[in-house]
């Protein structure tokens, strides 16, 4: 095989793996999308690292390959969908979709998810409501791994939060864990014997550690102190109290393989508004004041979160565009130095190298059609290989 692959045929490898284990193609298509997205935006910690999770999950029960979101109610602009312990990826996606439609008549739109599962990078679902010039905030939540401070067992999760404001030429898009780390991170840590940094980790007596495999095993810190705490706290609150079905403490730990059976009941939770509605206060249009911010940010030496990400191909697939934040199914990730950040150069259509998913193995031939009985396994050398934190795909 050769030594890199384009995120277009990665993104058909993952499809294909979802669809061999019952996921119907849309579906499969839609979460693939966002699991190799996070790869190329250097988020491997929530890329196709874990996808063979996912295919344990689906083969266990514990995640359901035919699950339909099911309508609960729509009272205005909020509206709320029982997930079904389907995969995380494709429903909040639908979500973040549905908010934007409810969003255009109401001004302000809430759509809710209870009992699914993960969902991945968070960051992915602001841009339904980028692309219609709206602002998003997106919460989930997850397995209890954070304690409340100065408390002595974990009640939180790692409490993701996102928000995309529609500056240009590019928009503002936060995505973080209100945890010291990423979860994601200390498994990759932990598959590659990598110490963790001090203070991001306590082992399950509560002691801080640097050991990642204990840090699996124990909890996560909270991003600045009490401060992230209250973050984290607010994050739970709005999903697993308000959303449900489940509170962090009872979601089931999809690194543990004995929890592969019991469904997640993650719940997650999109709210979109429309800037437009909120007028000009006599100083100009809002939209020209996200992008001054922006510009300002830059002007001091700033950064703007965000601006690299290329988007999701969303509804563009219809349209065929490429270019500047729209991805060429055939562009590649560019492997970055043996210390650097992954990273994607110069225009999204331009190559981007990503190691080889496998060597020395034969091709493997997926049957398309729903598959019965247990899910696929993956090539070995391609999911089964050590993950490495340097590279843009990690397996």
């Amino acid at each position: 095989m050769s030594g890199s692959w384009t995120a277009g045929r990665l993104r058909v490898l993952v499809r294909d793996l979802l669809v061999a284990s019952g996921v119907p193609e849309p579906h499969a298509e839609r979460t693939a999308e966002i699991l190799v997205l996070a790869d190329v935006w250097g988020v491997a910690s929530h890329g196709v690292l874990r996808l063979p999770h996912y295919l344990a999950r689906l083969e266990a029960g514990g995640c359901r390959a035919d699950a339909a979101l099911a309508e609960e109610s729509t009272t205005g602009g909020v509206a709320v969908y029982d997930g079904n312990a389907g995969l995380g990826h494709w429903q909040l996606w639908e979500a973040a979709r549905r908010a934007v439609e409810l969003c255009r008549t109401s001004g302000v739109a809430a759509v809710a998810i209870r009992n699914s599962s993960h969902c991945g990078a968070l960051g992915a679902y602001v841009y339904p409501a980028l692309e219609a010039g709206m602002i998003a905030l997106v919460f989930t939540n997850g397995p209890a791994v954070m304690p409340p401070w100065n408390g002595h067992r974990a009640v939180l999760s790692t409490s993701p939060m996102a928000a995309g404001v529609p500056a240009r030429p590019r928009p503002l898009v936060l995505d973080l864990a209100t945890s010291a780390v990423a979860r994601g991170t200390i498994a990759w840590r932990a598959q590659t014997g990598v110490e963790l940094e001090p203070g991001w980790a306590f082992d399950v007596e509560g002691r801080p550690t640097t050991d990642p495999a204990a840090a699996l095993r124990g909890m996560l810190t909270p991003m600045g102190g009490a401060k992230g705490y209250a973050v984290g706290l607010l994050v739970e609150a709005l999903t697993g109290a308000l959303v449900g079905p489940n509170l962090s403490e009872a979601v089931p730990d999809m690194f543990d393989r004995g929890d592969d059976a019991t469904p997640q009941g993650i719940g997650h939770l999109v709210l979109t508004l429309r800037p437009d509605l909120f007028g000009s206060g006599g100083t100009g249009r809002n939209e020209d004041r996200f992008t001054a911010l922006a510009d300002a940010i830059v002007a001091a030496g700033g950064r703007t979160p965000g601006a690299t990400r290329i988007a999701p191909r969303g509804r563009r697939r219809s349209a065929g565009r490429t270019g500047p934040g729209h991805p060429d199914p055939a562009h590649r990730v560019e492997r970055p130095a043996r210390h650097g950040a992954p990273r994607v150069t110069g225009r999204p259509s331009g190559p981007v190298h990503c190691p080889a998913p496998y060597r020395g193995g034969k091709p493997v031939v997926l049957d398309r059609r729903r598959r019965r009985g247990p899910a696929p396994t993956p090539p070995r050398g391609i999911l089964a290989r050590p993950v490495d934190q340097r590279e843009c795909v990690r397996w």
